[in-house]
């Protein structure tokens, strides 16, 4: 953070209320920087887990994940605050929250995306290609921009583990969805 620190060493106004006197007095940057760094040393998100582990009740959230092979956007952004809040909000009641994060690997987001880079715009042109051969580049398609992911999840502050993340393109993932609806069905 250097010399200065968060707040520069500007005068003072509002007499005894000491508010430091714009502009310029923070650096958000390294306001930034410094929270995630001390987050990161102490382990803060995973304190607030184990804590509670042995005496709270669990509050259970599953990320709707993102898929990666798209940049987030600022409406990522603000459902992620959103689902942050509301994480935050139950570990202050007491609760243990586990956040388990994820990863949508399927779907027609990561087709079409495939598709322009391949300049297949029809089904037929898609098997003419080869359908395992457009699956494997869907697979490949959709870790595209996860490292930038990561990067905002991070900057934002939001808490949900990604170190074991589910991920839909996982064999164990797609077999208990076709298991609970097959549950489903038989009900």
């Amino acid at each position: 953070m250097g010399e200065r620190g968060i707040f520069n060493t500007a005068p003072l106004v509002g007499g005894s209320m000491g508010v430091p006197n714009p502009p310029g007095d923070l650096d958000p940057v390294a306001l930034e920087n410094a929270l995630m760094e001390t987050w990161n040393e102490e382990g803060t998100f995973e304190a607030t887990i184990e804590a509670r582990r042995d005496r709270a009740s669990p509050f259970t959230f599953l990320e709707g994940p993102p898929t990666a092979n798209g940049r987030p956007g600022i409406h990522h952004v603000i459902s992620r605050l959103f689902k942050d809040l509301v994480c935050r909000w139950k570990t202050m009641e007491g609760h243990v929250v586990e956040r388990k994060g994820g990863w949508d690997t399927h779907g027609l987001p990561v087709e079409i995306e495939v598709q322009k880079q391949l300049d297949l715009m029809s089904n037929e042109a898609i098997e003419a290609y080869g359908m395992e051969a457009f699956n494997e580049r869907c697979k490949e398609s959709v870790w595209t921009y996860e490292e930038t992911w990561r990067e905002m999840t991070e900057r934002m502050g939001f808490w949900i583990d990604m170190d074991d993340p589910y991920v839909t393109l996982h064999d164990e993932y797609i077999e208990s969805a076709w298991w609970s609806l097959k549950r489903m069905f038989d009900k």
